[in-house]
C-alpha cells in the first residue's frame, strides 16, 4: 500500500473559500467545544470561518492552506493587531497532527511577513493547551495574558511572541 501523499502547502485562492469554511465547520467546533463550551465554539465558527471573512482574508493574501488528495487538511492565516503581525489561525486536520504540517504552515506564514517585521505574535485561549505546547516548541514565549471579559480563565487570551527571521539578521 502506498503512503499518503505529503500535503502541499500553498497560498489560498478565492476558489478555496468554500473548502476553507468547510474545514472550519468540520474541525473547529469539535476541537473547541470541550475547551470553551459549545456556544463559544459556535461563535468562533460564525465569526472566523464564514465565507465573507475568509474570502476577504484570502483576497488580501493572508491565508495559506495545506491540501492533500484535493482536500483542505490545514489552514493558517496572518493578520494584524494594531501595528503587530499576528498568526490568527493555524489548524491541522486531527489525523495529520504530529507529522510536521503545523510547522510547515507556520513557515509559509513567516515567509509572507514584510522584511522589516521584528516580531511575530500569536494568540490563543488559555484552555487550548495543545496550541500552547505547539507554539512553545516553535519558539514563542508568553508576553501577556488578557483576562476574558466573561471571567472564565479558560477563555483568557494568551499572547505569545518570537522574533521574526528578519529581526535575527
Amino acid at each position: 500500500m502506498d503512503a499518503a501523499p505529503t500535503p502541499l502547502v500553498r497560498d489560498a485562492r478565492p476558489g478555496d473559500v468554500v473548502a476553507i469554511c468547510a474545514f472550519g465547520e468540520s474541525h473547529i467546533r469539535p476541537h473547541y467545544a470541550p475547551l470553551i463550551g459549545a456556544a463559544a465554539a459556535d461563535a468562533q465558527v460564525r465569526a472566523w470561518w464564514n465565507p465573507t471573512y475568509v474570502d476577504s482574508a484570502v483576497r488580501a493574501g493572508r491565508v495559506v492552506i495545506a491540501e492533500a488528495g484535493g482536500a483542505c487538511v490545514g489552514v493558517a492565516q496572518l493578520g494584524r493587531h494594531g501595528d503587530d503581525h499576528v498568526v490568527h489561525k493555524l489548524y491541522v486536520a486531527p489525523h495529520l497532527r504530529g507529522h510536521g504540517l503545523g510547522p510547515r504552515l507556520l513557515d509559509a506564514l513567516v515567509g509572507r511577513l514584510p522584511g522589516d517585521t521584528r516580531v511575530l505574535y500569536v494568540e490563543h485561549v488559555a484552555a487550548n493547551t495543545r496550541a500552547a505546547a505547539f507554539y512553545e516548541r516553535e519558539g514563542f514565549v508568553v508576553e501577556r495574558i488578557d483576562p476574558s471579559p466573561s471571567g472564565d480563565p479558560a477563555l483568557d487570551l494568551v499572547w505569545r511572541s518570537r522574533p521574526a527571521p528578519s529581526a535575527a539578521r
